[in-house]
């Protein structure tokens, strides 16, 4: 029996994330205990010394300096290109912290059948549960979470795509796909779906990728025995990173679907965002502006149009 460890790609993609890598860094060798690892960083022209942390907290990891703030997608995909042979390929947010045993254990779900995608219990800073795991988005369950909150509506599968009941963090099961911060992927699935789509700046390339493996019958398998911490980013709080996330569901849907599924979809989405504007919500007023502008849906966001929406917000 073979009993040489697993080697396994840790992919970072830094954006200004000086201050959270030392604790990334970390939890890489507890985490990754028993496994042969190699940490490559993806640095998307980052303004602070998030290069120079890497350099000095891990000295024999693989730097890829981008040039330019090209993207989650765009970094990721740099990063394994410099990987060695690998079996499979960790995908993680620098404000991420792996606990003792986390990859061991995905990797062995990772070997269950018809898995291409393996994900870990994630709890957030406060150690309360993050809702991880998402199903395919629908026109329905867009106008659930309009009618009835992404909490509410994720309790059923007719009218979620957040999966929202607690009982079903409990023990392994399927998903559609799950959120993007802490993500195994094997090399078979790595080789056989292909990169991530790079059009995508940042938001629903995690969503792309696991639909894409399901299509080829390689599923995104959830397990509550490995865990990490997730800080979690402020998409829900930011207004420009709300709009970006918005905007691109319409694109991932529109590529999947034909026209009038799009449409459908398309106004399901006005419908949730405009109704939050009116009580408010300054995401949602963002964000239905963008969704009625045909030239916002039919570019491809970038770091420009991001900052463009932020400087927007702050009035200048």
């Amino acid at each position: 029996m073979d009993s040489t460890p697993e080697t396994v790609a840790v992919v970072v993609v830094t954006y200004n994330s000086e201050r959270l890598l030392p604790d990334l860094i970390a939890s890489l060798p507890p985490g990754l205990e028993g496994v042969d690892w190699q940490l490559i960083v993806a640095d998307n022209a980052s303004k602070d010394d998030s290069v120079g942390a890497v350099r000095r907290l891990k000295p024999d990891a693989i730097v890829v300096e981008m040039g330019r703030n090209a993207g989650y997608a765009a970094g990721i995909n740099a990063a394994v290109a410099k990987a060695g042979r690998f079996d499979a390929v960790l995908v993680l947010n620098p404000d991420v912290r792996l606990t003792p045993g986390c990859v061991r254990t995905l990797l062995k779900v990772l070997k269950t059948e018809g898995t291409g995608i393996a994900v870990p219990l994630l709890k957030d800073g406060d150690g309360e549960l993050i809702h991880t795991m998402r199903r395919e988005p629908s026109v329905r369950r867009v106008l659930g979470d309009a009618l009835m909150g992404a909490v509410r509506a994720g309790r059923y599968p007719a009218l979620g795509e957040m999966v929202t009941d607690e009982s079903m963090y409990t023990a392994e099961r399927v998903a559609d796909w799950a959120e993007g911060s802490t993500v195994l992927i094997s090399a078979e699935c790595w080789n056989r779906i292909g990169a991530w789509d790079e059009s995508f700046f940042l938001y629903s390339e995690e969503t792309d990728f696991a639909l894409r493996a399901k299509d080829a019958g390689l599923a995104t398998r959830f397990t509550p025995e490995a865990q990490a911490v997730h800080l979690e980013g402020d998409s829900k709080v930011s207004p420009a990173l709300w709009t970006l996330l918005t905007l691109n569901k319409v694109r991932l849907y529109g590529r999947r679907h034909n026209r009038a599924l799009g449409a459908a979809f398309w106004a399901a989405l006005v419908l949730r965002e405009g109704s939050r504007a009116v009580l408010g919500k300054e995401p949602s007023k963002l964000a239905t502006k963008a969704l009625v502008k045909p030239s916002r849906l039919r570019e491809a966001p970038g770091p420009d149009t991001v900052q463009r929406d932020a400087a927007r917000v702050a009035g200048r």
